[in-house]
């Protein structure tokens, strides 16, 4: 589905938005993990929109060749929205506003990253991956939560979590893009 004009959008392009058991869809399954996100795949340096007002509560490093050595550096930039919902918007190749600033909807707030690096993935990297290596590995990776987010736990890596079971409060964005 190519989509890019719900009020609910945080990107200036239509992109590919991953339908069930396609590549980077919600809780896709990845075998040893599931994605806990959307990924919606655009150039690097596209600009990336917050998509309700609220306040920046985290940013960190997302992905790193210090993590998995395929991966580039990126972060992830979380804002609590005014609802109460958690925003992560994950693989970003740069974030704008600090921790603790007050931000509005639409407000640019980072760039798409490539969290993928093509000449270091090779045949003992995961299919998934593999299929990547000649595809734009660019993207936003989009969670939503009804609670603060799990970033740093023994079973949550890089946008994918290694349990069987979903983390409490992780939400499925495309109910949220769609509205």
């Amino acid at each position: 589905m190519e989509t890019g004009n719900e009020k609910n959008w945080p990107l200036p392009v239509p992109v590919h938005i991953p339908a069930d058991g396609e590549r980077g869809c919600f809780w896709e399954d990845r075998k040893d993990r599931h994605h806990c996100g959307i990924d919606l795949y655009a150039k690097k340096g596209t600009p990336v929109f917050a998509i309700e007002e609220g306040e920046v509560v985290e940013i960190e490093i997302m992905t790193s060749p210090s993590m998995i050595k395929y991966w580039n550096e990126t972060y992830h930039l979380i804002v609590r929205g005014n609802s109460g919902t958690y925003y992560k918007y994950g693989e970003m190749a740069m974030t704008i506003p600090q921790k603790g600033t007050w931000i509005k909807k639409h407000d640019q707030i980072g760039e798409v990253g490539l969290v993928l690096n093509p000449a270091i993935i090779d045949s003992t990297s995961p299919r998934y991956i593999q299929a990547l290596k000649e595809k734009n590995p660019a993207m936003l990776h989009l969670e939503i939560w009804e609670e603060y987010p799990v970033t740093d736990h023994k079973l949550y890596l890089g946008g994918n979590w290694f349990g069987s079971k979903k983390p409490p409060g992780l939400l499925n964005p495309l109910h949220y893009l769609h509205k």
